[in-house]
């Protein structure tokens, strides 16, 4: 529960501004982490921190534990005598708009090699302890994702149970004969998972010093190419050569006529509870570590998931299946002391996962911008809301307040000037300030609309592939009328 008001600003860490052609965990996240505080706010909401998968997506990535290495501040890196000036050169193709991942793999991995290079050739005591430590540490799930990532390379990106047998099957002797072949390959994915987790702590001690709280996003479901599934196989519902037999999504909804097949595939919950829920347990664990509050993306899935047969081409003729339901919580609660989660409760929402949440008084969300489409019962309108819930004008997956003003019908239109009994003429800011004015006790606000920009520069576009994930802004874009602005609303609203 949330008991406290409080207000927030989504964005990740790529979006942040920098001269290397993406945001990272360098100094422009020092500096918005300041600009949070000056403007009075309390939490900074990143999407998954993971690497990135299929269309560049954060909810599909290699490891539910790794870090994603493209965010690594290079600075730092050159700043520990790990890399050249010269290495930090941008090259011309650089954007300040937009990400191209494409160039950043490359430009940023062969960095890291070298920054790898350079460390392991070392003779800093402290930092190699630091290293190994922390090796130690993550042992449980950090062998498991080196050696994926090498595999990986060397068969050439094909799906793991398409690697040779041993490898595939895990046979010990074969993973011994890996770990000391291809030694070297194998601390470099632990290396930058290091850095990734050193930089990332550094960061959060800074925020949390200034009164900004970080809120993480846990993807309810993993990717099939991941270490997790080939770690873990017996955790998840595949057929005997290793194939999904169903696999994720939703049914037809807002953002699609035909669903969407998400494609990750579907735990086998019984196993789980046979262990009390134990690789559930080590993930939350993790993630609470390196977050104040996490949001657990798709949580509906855990009273009943949409499981669609891995032959499909659309997410039109799947099913409901039960899920773990209030034993998963159960054996969180049991293993922490408290549950900062939200419950990410959008979509097909039945009475049982409501209750689910209401439970384990876990907040869920209200978006503004699904508010007006129907009357004034509608579950979204801010006299609706009640105070165990965190409010947004939209998420990522939404279009920006201004696109979705500049789309959206006559009809809803009408009702946005009849609800707030005028013309409505800034339409970010006077959406912003229905919900801070709301009783919600949390509210968070895409950093987009602060920023009051047009549907370009939405994050993502649920059901298409290309463009997704890119956006960026600049320090430029940010006027100080907008951060005293905020400040005042904030303020005004008893939310600082």
């Amino acid at each position: 529960m949330i008991d406290e008001r409080t207000s927030g600003i989504l964005l990740h860490p790529t979006s942040l501004p920098g001269v290397l052609g993406a945001g990272d965990l360098g100094s422009n996240a020092y500096l918005f982490v300041d600009w949070l505080a000056g403007a009075g706010q309390t939490y900074w909401q990143v999407l998954p921190l993971g690497e990135i998968g299929p269309g560049n997506s954060p909810y599909m990535s290699s490891s539910a534990f790794a870090g994603n290495v493209l965010i690594i501040d290079l600075f730092d890196l050159a700043h520990q005598g790990w890399l050249s000036q010269e290495d930090l050169i941008p090259l011309p193709e650089f954007r300040h708009d937009r990400v191209d991942y494409g160039l950043q793999k490359q430009f940023r991995v062969e960095r890291l090699h070298r920054a790898a290079k350079q460390f392991f050739a070392g003779g800093n005591e402290a930092m190699h302890s630091a290293y190994s430590e922390f090796c130690m540490a993550q042992h449980e799930w950090l062998r498991d994702y080196a050696l994926f990532k090498t595999i990986s390379e060397q068969q050439e990106g094909r799906n793991w149970n398409q690697w040779p047998t041993a490898l595939a099957n895990r046979e010990v002797e074969a993973l011994r004969r890996l770990e000391v072949e291809y030694v070297e390959q194998i601390n470099f994915w632990k290396f930058c998972q290091w850095c990734f987790a050193r930089q990332w702590e550094q960061l959060k001690q800074y925020a949390n010093e200034r009164g900004v709280q970080l809120i993480g996003d846990v993807p309810i479901f993993v990717a099939y190419q991941s270490a997790d599934v080939w770690a873990h196989p017996e955790l998840f519902e595949l057929d005997q050569s290793g194939y999904p037999i169903a696999v994720a999504g939703v049914p037809p909804d807002y953002f699609s006529a035909t669903g969407q097949l998400w494609g990750n595939p579907l735990y086998r919950w019984d196993v789980h509870e046979q262990t009390s829920y134990a690789w559930w347990v080590q993930r939350l664990r993790h993630a609470l570590r390196s977050f104040d509050r996490v949001r657990i993306d798709h949580f509906r899935g855990f009273a009943a998931y949409w499981a669609v047969p891995a032959n499909e081409n659309t997410a039109v003729n799947g099913r409901w299946l039960p899920g773990p339901g209030a034993k998963l919580f159960d054996a969180f609660k049991k293993a922490f002391v408290d549950l900062p989660i939200i419950a990410e409760d959008l979509g097909v929402i039945t009475p049982d996962v409501a209750e689910l949440r209401d439970n384990f008084e876990l907040p869920g969300m209200r978006i503004l911008q699904f508010a007006f489409a129907e009357d004034n019962s509608n579950h979204f309108l801010p006299h609706n809301y009640i105070a165990n819930t965190i409010a947004y004008t939209g998420t990522h997956d939404n279009d920006t307040m201004l696109g979705w003003w500049n789309t959206a019908s006559e009809k809803e239109k009408s009702f946005v000037r009849q609800y707030f009994g005028r013309e409505v003429i800034d339409v970010p800011w006077d959406m912003m300030g229905a919900l801070s004015g709301s009783v919600a006790n949390t509210v968070i606000f895409p950093m987009q609309d602060v920023l009051c920009l047009s549907g370009e520069d939405r994050m993502n576009l649920p059901g298409s592939s290309d463009g997704n994930w890119e956006w960026r802004f600049t320090w430029d874009q940010v006027q100080p009328w907008q951060t005293v602005k905020l400040s005042k609303m904030t303020s005004m609203n008893a939310r600082s």
